[in-house]
């Protein structure tokens, strides 16, 4: 019972930081969320995964517990937990406590499509590493052979691009962060 007034607090708490620069239109954060969701689905994500995802970077917090995420998203809280896990385990989002409390609150990083981008760094270079031994055990001049190396040719170029394309983004990013920092903004 004395739990209920914490959570009405709370999420008054969080609805004024979500409209702290103007009052939002929820039923555009709703669709923008179902939308992107959507598209995440199509890339492969799980739909509640996507859906979670969405709604947390859709908050101004960037920042929410499994309460509230059910509440925005009219799920379950079996449901939130299940993307939760999905989310935690491929590392786009993280868990922390929150103060005072012993329930979790969940994270979505602003650097969130950078570290994504950077474990596919890592895992481009565990594909070469097999793609390598496939050509060796296939045979360089057989047809198969010729097909892992050239798929290994590509992963390659891919891993030789990104890592140019990552610290062009951190240059990018740092120069966006400095110009909103900048005192005539």
């Amino acid at each position: 019972m004395s739990e209920q007034p914490a959570r009405s607090a709370h999420r008054t708490d969080d609805a004024r930081q979500d409209t702290s620069e103007g009052a939002r239109d929820d039923g555009a954060v709703s669709q923008f969320v179902e939308r992107f969701a959507s598209q995440l689905v199509d890339a492969g994500m799980q739909r509640m995964s996507a859906r979670v995802f969405a709604c947390l970077l859709a908050s101004d917090s960037g920042v929410l517990t499994s309460a509230e995420l059910g509440e925005r998203l009219q799920v379950s809280p079996a449901a939130v937990s299940g993307a939760i896990r999905y989310l935690s385990q491929v590392d786009m989002v993280s868990r922390e406590r929150e103060p005072g409390s012993r329930r979790d609150r969940y994270r979505v990083h602003s650097d969130q499509w950078y570290e994504a981008m950077t474990r596919r760094d890592n895992m481009l270079t565990r594909w070469e590493s097999t793609l390598r031994e496939g050509v060796a055990g296939l045979g360089e001049t057989t047809p198969a052979g010729r097909r892992l190396g050239e798929t290994l040719a590509f992963f390659e170029f891919m891993q030789k691009e990104l890592a140019g394309m990552l610290g062009r983004w951190r240059e990018h990013r740092d120069q966006l962060r400095a110009d909103l920092e900048s005192p005539g903004r």
